[in-house]
């Protein structure tokens, strides 16, 4: 095993969905940084169509006072359109994730209110100091979007690099007309996501448990 794959597998095994952060802002440099490996992801026909909007300070807590509000409101309209439904091991892995959540921060089966409240906390950004909003141009359609999602993933890892903590949140596109409006993002782009990143809280218990891989014999169909 190279030093170079052995790095990279801890890095995507010490990588988390982190629920809750710490306030402490992230450094300039190190944003920077994180794109800087994150823009040599590749793409289709090295279109390269990600671009980001990045919020710091004053910026993320006006836009997360302004998106818990437009989600208290209610008026789902994501820019692709979500799943339709989760069947079979998908429905079984989204179900064990949610109440591992719940599980971890005291959340009873039957307890509405409280799944509820939990969910909500998408729209607090987990109280993230910042948070990067992911966009695509329209005539790109899915494609434009599965090269972003590349990025992504580039950006978390980039983040877990430097000790910085992150969560893709899809929650935040469904109100895609509000985060045009909110950041005046162009008609012509599909907004797709949201990465709230900033410091850990390790004490916080959101981020007390952590979700099961299925295995290479899972997802290989192998031929020959």
């Amino acid at each position: 095993m190279t030093d170079s794959y052995a790095t990279l597998s801890h890095l995507f095994a010490a990588r988390f969905s982190c629920r809750a952060f710490r306030p402490d802002p992230v450094p300039q440099e190190d944003i920077a940084r994180i794109v800087d490996v994150a823009r040599r992801t590749p793409s289709w026909c090295n279109a390269q169509p990600w671009q980001v909007v990045i919020t710091r300070g004053e910026e993320t807590d006006r836009f997360r006072a302004a998106l818990k509000a437009q989600a208290m409101a209610g008026g789902h309209a994501p820019d692709l359109p979500f799943p339709r439904g989760y069947s079979g091991v998908y429905k079984e892995r989204r179900s064990v994730c949610g109440w591992q959540l719940y599980g971890a921060v005291g959340i009873e089966k039957g307890d509405r209110a409280g799944s509820a409240a939990q969910m909500m906390r998408n729209f607090d950004l987990f109280d993230a100091p910042h948070v990067a909003i992911v966009h695509s141009p329209a005539e790109l359609g899915a494609y434009g979007a599965l090269d972003c999602g590349a990025f992504v993933t580039a950006f978390c890892i980039a983040a877990q690099s430097l000790g910085i903590a992150t969560i893709p949140q899809a929650a935040i596109a469904s109100f895609a007309p509000f985060v045009h409006a909110h950041f005046d993002i162009p008609e012509d782009r599909l907004v797709l996501c949201a990465i709230s990143f900033g410091m850990a809280d390790p004490d916080h218990k959101a981020n007390a448990f952590r979700t099961e891989r299925a295995g290479v014999d899972q997802i290989v169909d192998w031929r020959g």
